[in-house]
């Protein structure tokens, strides 16, 4: 039996665990961790690592992080515990934005793993640091590293489910990165490649035989996130591409798994996979003629943020962009411009402050009146020079509001230069929404010019492709120019049909204006400030124009 002393100070730390993990009692569980931290070194580390995520739960993580720093030092004959202490504390600092030092360990942590021999552990360390280089997008640095990962990965040859989940990691880089890049259609082989990697996973049976290695006992995701988290980039790329009914499908089902998941853990990257899945479909919702969903899901996202400052802090942006978005759905364009400003105080991020600036552009276009500020945006999104990140999808969505402005500034042949330029950048990266935007609207142009041909050959696929997705804006304004178009060209049967379909159309947006007005949940509309309101009132029906619908 082991000696006293040794005892003692595990029933030390298997006390403040029990404390720490299972009541609130925060004192007495840093009172028995502190007493195992200078004890002997299969208690201290352990202690340290609980302890450090007690000070951090307590808002001390300045007291967090020496602590750990100094176990790391004196942890270097202990490959396990030296390397978890390593992504700990440099998750500390990812947690503080503080990536820099972040990417510093982990490259510390890289080499460490492969001087103990751990090639696995050492693929983990970096390509976590390629998950950070990605976020700071220091995209020189991620190449030769994901190239180095991809090697390090193929030429394992280890447990199969470690294997395949860094082949998971791995992709999930890849696929995230094109889709950073809005490269829609250049991402298909590997997200086709992770998929796959996925249904591998979920054949095989866990190994019960434990590494012989000790720096190689971690593992990156339980298998039943990973799967989730492939939903989820699926989704996001059936978003860009404008495949909305998949992007709905795979929603469902990560949902669904997530609501099964999250009865028996309490992990907090479940609530993020959940955000995230639903900032994706409520745009969704928002394309195809969902309104009154899309806001129930934004108050959905409201009450998952309502529970974690943290999660606040990571969506408060996306939250006021995507109500930014309903309100330019209900016509409400003041409370859409107070919305995207809200939005871009609270953001950092390159791409997402472009999309909010694109969007702002379309409100001050529709307004009309707001010249100098749609000048000024203009010139910090110009797709022609110096456009401010890398992203394939906005830089066309840039060249199309261009297109917009010139159109209703009656500039048509510089109109229909920029709306060229959209439509050849859309169709080499499949932006299905983008193409039938702008086959639309060159299809409108050339109406107003009076050639009926020409716009007609723009209209007919672009209510096709509408149709596809299916976005109900595109359709009902295809549906409106057909109507228009065979009317002028004497085709009466054809003008009927289209007069039909854009009625039917009227309705069913209409309809779902009138019942997402209605909403208590529409008072969020109202909301710029702060952490997001608890309550809403109900208020008596709509209060928003309809003119632009009909």
């Amino acid at each position: 039996s082991p000696p006293p002393a040794r005892m003692e100070a595990r029933t030390h730390l298997q006390l403040g665990s029990v404390l720490y993990h299972h009541t609130r009692n925060g004192d007495q569980a840093r009172g028995h961790l502190e007493k195992a931290i200078p004890q002997f070194e299969d208690v201290k580390f352990e202690a340290a690592s609980l302890l450090s995520e007690l000070y951090c739960q307590e808002n001390s993580v300045d007291t967090a992080k020496p602590l750990l720093r100094k176990a790391i030092q004196i942890s270097q004959q202990t490959p396990y515990w030296h390397c978890r202490l390593l992504f700990q504390l440099a998750q500390l600092h990812t947690l503080e934005k503080d990536l820099v030092s972040a990417c510093d360990l982990l490259g510390v942590g890289a080499e460490y793993a492969r001087v103990v021999g751990s090639e696995y552990t050492r693929a983990l360390f970096l390509l976590s640091k390629g998950m950070l280089l990605l976020m700071e997008r220091k995209l020189q640095e991620v190449h030769p590293l994901l190239t180095l990962c991809g090697q390090i990965v193929e030429n394992w040859q280890g447990n199969p489910i470690q294997k395949e989940s860094l082949r998971v990691f791995f992709l999930v880089l890849q696929v995230t990165h094109y889709l950073d890049a809005g490269q829609v259609k250049s991402v298909k082989p590997c997200l086709k490649q992770l998929q796959q990697c996925i249904q591998t996973i979920s054949t095989l049976h866990d190994d019960e035989i434990l590494p012989s290695n000790p720096a190689d006992l971690f593992h990156w995701l339980p298998k039943e996130h990973m799967c989730v988290l492939v939903y989820l980039v699926t989704v996001m790329h059936s978003m860009q591409a404008g495949y909305l009914e998949k992007a709905q499908k795979y929603t469902d089902k990560a949902l669904m798994q997530l609501e099964k998941l999250k009865m028996l853990d309490c992990s907090p990257i479940l609530s993020s996979f959940q955000v995230i899945l639903l900032e994706h479909i409520i745009m969704c919702r928002l394309v195809t003629g969902h309104k009154a969903t899309a806001l129930q899901e934004i108050s959905q996202v409201c009450q998952l943020c309502q529970q974690s400052p943290r999660l606040f802090s990571n969506h408060a942006a996306q939250l006021h962009t995507l109500l930014g978005l309903y309100c330019i759905s209900v016509n409400c364009m003041d409370n859409a411009e107070a919305q995207f400003t809200t939005a871009l105080r609270l953001t950092t991020h390159q791409e997402l402050w472009a999309f909010i600036v694109t969007n702002l552009a379309s409100v001050y276009i529709r307004e009309g009146n707001r010249h100098q500020e749609l000048y000024s945006l203009l010139e910090r999104i110009n797709p022609d020079h110096n456009f401010p990140v890398s992203s394939h999808c906005l830089r066309a969505a840039a060249f199309y509001i261009r297109g917009l402005f010139s159109f209703f500034q009656g500039r048509y042949n510089e109109a229909k230069r920029f709306l060229r330029e959209t439509l050849k950048m859309s169709n080499a990266e499949d932006l299905n929404r983008l193409t039938a935007c702008s086959l639309v609207l060159l299809g409108h142009i050339f109406y107003v010019l009076g050639n009926h041909r020409e716009s007609n050959n723009m209209v007919v696929p672009a209510m096709q492709l509408a149709s596809k997705i299916p976005d109900m804006s595109v359709q009902l304004w295809s549906s409106a120019l057909l109507r228009d178009l065979n009317k002028a060209c004497g085709n009466a049967m054809d003008a009927h049909e289209a007069a039909q379909m854009h009625q039917n159309f009227s309705q069913q947006l209409l309809q779902d204006h009138i019942e997402a007005c209605s909403l208590p949940e529409h008072n969020l509309i109202t909301w710029t400030d702060g952490p997001p309101p608890v309550q809403f009132q109900a208020q008596n029906g709509p209060t928003t124009s309809l003119a632009s619908l009909l």
